[in-house]
């Protein structure tokens, strides 16, 4: 017999794969989860870390001076102890000598403390910042709280999308009369 018909001889099975959570190609990994966010493998380290929120080019720089890692090398290259080590310099970078300048969160209004929040935390906290402002009702929370421009930007032309300002059209007008002149009907 023939390969195709001994093929078409065994019934068809279908291969459900199960995908790991780390992928692997070759040695590289190509997808690295690393401070709760998933980072493509294949890019430099320096460049594939700054996809965490919260970490930029000073950061990334930062973070692999800290650790000693080749900021050319690939991610998806490093070992689990050297994953470990840079999530542990990502959570707590004062601790590794990175100076607290380059830090997003310098004097953290509750606890005077150096932070660097990054990914949710750090929505939490500029969400938090947002809602305490408003409960002082400093401007700019006066400002958040209406929706309008927090940074002094001018409003006449600019930030006036969603509302209706300005000229009604000939067709809304004769609309909004009609209507008026049945309600006084009734």
């Amino acid at each position: 017999m023939k390969a195709s018909e001994e093929e078409a001889e065994r019934p068809k099975e279908k291969k459900v794969e199960k995908r790991p959570l780390v992928e692997k190609k070759g040695e590289i990994r190509a997808i690295v989860r690393v401070a709760g966010t998933d980072l493509d493998g294949e890019r430099p380290l320096k460049n594939a870390i700054m996809g965490i929120k919260g970490i930029g080019h000073a950061m990334s720089k930062a973070i692999c001076d800290a650790g000693n890692f080749n900021p050319d090398a690939s991610l998806g290259s490093l070992k689990e102890d050297e994953l470990a080590r840079l999530e542990a310099i990502i959570k707590e970078p004062k601790k590794f000598g990175i100076p607290s300048w380059i830090l997003n969160r310098r004097r953290e209004p509750e606890t005077g403390a150096d932070l660097h929040p990054t990914g949710a935390d750090l929505d939490i906290a500029r969400k938090f910042d947002v809602q305490r402002m408003i409960d002082l009702r400093t401007y700019r929370g006066t400002r958040h709280m209406l929706g309008q421009p927090v940074r002094g930007q001018r409003t006449r032309s600019s930030f006036r999308k969603g509302r209706v300002v300005g000229v009604v059209k000939k067709s809304i007008k004769i609309a909004l009369e009609k209507a008026r002149t049945e309600e006084e009907k009734k």
